[in-house]
């Protein structure tokens, strides 16, 4: 027992544990301090989204490296690792088809440079802000904050609007005015509205586009240019000053008519609304 402890303990093995010891605390420190400069130095340079490309990069890299260090310095076969190796990797490949499929999205995702961190985009009927970006998927942080995962291969296949990309956007409000409105009127009104609106960017100007002669109402689309960090506030103070200067210069919004006919006779049918009895 003693000469088994004795072997055990040897001042051979305790240098192998030392230099081990070292090599993972200098290696780790040296990634991190590394992946660190890296990220600063190119700071400037690069997107966010490229410079967390290129920090796990080098983290990886390193991990993989002292790990074949380590295995060199216990003197451990390094040609029999790689067969066995290459035999598992051949079991994984074939068991995780869809995760490399995901690898290989992301990589054009990354080149294609389509969004980045903190834009907000829309992937079918899901919207958010990006909020990572990793090898197998994105997630995107939601307005009433939660975090959704999406496969890269779900993102690469399927059509995705980025709304932020651009620093200014147009908001387009549908809107209906009764036939009997002078459109030259409606058309001046909707200007000043957004001329008169701070948030609204004079140009390129707003636009007043004619659409449909609808059922109750002419169809129109109105498009303000603004600012994309001011959505709410312009959409909700367009809004608002849309219906108030249509109250003032007493263009009324239509809603839809319905008129009833009995079917014995082909005349409409009165309806009269109930009233409560006093008691």
């Amino acid at each position: 027992m003693d000469l088994g402890l004795s072997t055990f303990f040897s001042s051979e093995t305790i240098d192998k544990f030392i230099r081990i010891l070292f090599i993972l605390i200098i290696g780790i420190s040296s990634i991190h301090v590394v992946s660190y400069m890296v990220k600063r130095s190119l700071r400037k340079q690069l997107s966010r989204q490229r410079m967390m490309l290129i920090s796990r990069t080098i983290v990886y890299t390193g991990y993989i490296g002292i790990v074949f260090i380590v295995i060199r310095e216990m003197n451990y076969d390094l040609t029999a690792l790689f067969g066995a190796a290459g035999v598992v990797g051949i079991v994984i490949g074939v068991a995780s088809q869809t995760s490399i499929g995901n690898i290989i999205s992301g990589l054009f995702l990354v080149s294609e440079k389509s969004f980045e961190l903190g834009d907000v985009v829309r992937l079918g009927d899901k919207s958010g802000t990006v909020y990572s970006i990793d090898l197998l998927s994105i997630k995107i942080k939601t307005f009433d904050n939660l975090l959704i995962r999406i496969p890269n291969q779900t993102v690469i296949s399927t059509e995705l609007i980025n709304v932020t990309r651009f620093p200014i956007r147009r908001l387009d409000f549908l809107i209906g005015v009764a036939y009997k409105e002078d459109l030259r009127k409606v058309k001046t009104v909707l200007e000043n509205v957004a001329r008169n609106n701070p948030l609204c960017l004079e140009e390129p100007e707003p636009i007043v586009i004619f659409k449909d002669f609808g059922a109750s109402s002419i169809d129109l689309t109105f498009g303000v240019w603004f600012e994309k960090s001011n959505y709410s506030a312009v959409k909700n103070s367009v809004f608002i000053e849309i219906k108030e200067a249509f109250e003032r210069e007493g263009i009324e919004i239509p809603f839809p008519h319905v008129r009833l006919y009995s079917h014995d006779t082909g005349k409409p049918v009165s309806v009269n609304p109930l009233t409560e009895e006093k008691s």
